[in-house]
């Protein structure tokens, strides 16, 4: 797995951000014996949205540092919201913690891979889901599978 330090850049919205790492390796680097959620999630369904963050704040309820876990939460949500809408297929959410931080991946079966877009007034609130997760995460990128893709990204912890 590739991993990228936060970097600024044209276009970021004031923030620093991840910069996006396209792998094509099958491994998710998860670690057997780490904490981890999985999900399945209805094609379509938007009910997941609520309860995949309803299951991370579970999963994340002593990790890092204060703060942390509502980040996480948020890209999740965002990450599972691209899935769900943009697609016509089930999707499968996992998140997994590790001593280097969480790293969330949200894998549908369709081959088109994401656009980041810089959003515009008058989308309403389409087009901000990926720059949110470029601002926040400390890294992220998409891992393509045979079928399908996986967008993944991963935040440090820090000391609890």
């Amino acid at each position: 797995m590739k991993r990228q330090a936060r970097a600024g850049g044209p276009g970021t919205l004031g923030a620093p951000a991840a910069k996006a790492v396209e792998e094509t390796v099958d491994g998710g680097g998860e670690k057997p014996g780490a904490p981890q959620l999985r999900r399945r999630l209805g094609r379509g369904d938007l009910r997941a949205v609520p309860e995949a963050r309803k299951a991370l704040r579970e999963l994340l309820r002593h990790w890092g540092r204060p703060g942390r876990s509502e980040v996480a939460e948020l890209l999740t949500s965002e990450l599972v919201t691209n899935a769900l809408v943009h697609t016509d297929h089930d999707a499968l959410l996992t998140a997994t913690v590790s001593p280097r931080g969480l790293r969330v991946e949200v894998r549908d079966f369709v081959g088109r891979r994401p656009r980041l877009r810089v959003p515009n007034a008058d989308d309403g609130t389409h087009g901000r889901g990926l720059v949110l997760v470029q601002s926040l995460a400390d890294a992220w990128g998409v891992r393509v599978h045979a079928v399908g893709k996986a967008v993944w990204f991963e935040l440090d912890g820090g000391a609890a």
